[in-house]
């Protein structure tokens, strides 16, 4: 049986550029949303004509549509992803933009027929609203407040509520419901809004480092030095009673633009 530190010295090892899952198999599991964005997103891409995919990591969920539109592009504000993104999506011949992710959109107003998103940092709904041709479409998996939250007051104790953000600010939207309200305060007209909490559980210190070291807005500044004594603790939970379970929020946005 592997020691803890040879778990977290596994965990430190694993890169983090990408948005490619895989490596958690057998070490971590996630209940996924039931309204499956993959395949809605394949839908709606093979009957696009101009798509845009903002903050699309390394682009591994928008090259795993079967068809796309035949004009397709794509943001990303870190320059690894980007850089992952351009092979992943290279045989779209899709362009890939760096990009900040409260900057406006470096695209032409009406641009765009669909416009996604999968766990967008922050949206612009006044650059989305822009960049969407009249009865266009956005459609996107955002993830809701409180996500993982169980993870977090584990290693950092007992955290505030977060209060809901005023419309059309550039921080994340915390439910469908604030979703919602920004996007339509936008000019769009709110289709679908979905939410649902989904058990995640973590077999092992090592998929806990790997998958704070990789989404790391879950414990802000982490680090294994900073949080050692914790995840010690962690890892003699899970060694006793199994799997540490935490619930990951997500809710699905769908609006058009008004013609």
């Amino acid at each position: 049986m592997s020691t803890f530190e040879d778990l977290v010295a596994e965990g430190e090892s694993v890169p983090t550029e990408g948005w490619d899952f895989s490596w958690f198999a057998g070490r971590a599991t996630e209940q996924r949303p039931s309204w499956g964005y993959a395949a809605l997103l394949a839908e709606r891409m093979g009957k696009a004509e101009a798509g845009l995919d903002i903050q699309t990591g390394g682009g591994e969920v928008l090259a795993s549509v079967p068809v796309a539109p035949p004009v397709l592009a794509a943001t990303e504000s870190w320059p690894p992803n980007a850089e992952i993104a351009r092979r992943n999506l290279s045989k779209f011949n899709a362009t890939v933009v760096e990009v900040e992710d409260t900057a406006d959109l470096p695209f032409p107003s009406a641009s765009f027929d669909l416009v996604v998103s999968r766990h967008p940092v922050v949206v612009r709904w006044d650059e989305v609203h822009r960049v969407l041709r009249p009865n266009g479409t956005y459609l996107a998996q955002h993830i809701g407040s409180g996500s993982v939250r169980e993870l977090t007051e584990f290693l950092m104790g007992p955290q505030p509520a977060p209060a809901p953000p005023p419309p059309l600010t550039t921080v994340p939207s915390s439910t469908a419901m604030t979703a919602a309200a920004e996007a339509e305060a936008a000019g769009l007209d709110v289709v679908d809004a979905r939410q649902e909490a989904l058990r995640m559980e973590f077999h092992d210190i090592a998929a806990v480092v790997h998958f704070l070291r990789k989404v790391i807005w879950i414990v802000p500044g982490f680090t294994v030095d900073a949080y050692r004594d914790r995840l010690a603790e962690l890892h003699r939970f899970i060694e006793r009673h199994g799997a540490f379970v935490a619930y990951a929020q997500r809710f699905l946005i769908e609006a058009s633009k008004r013609a």
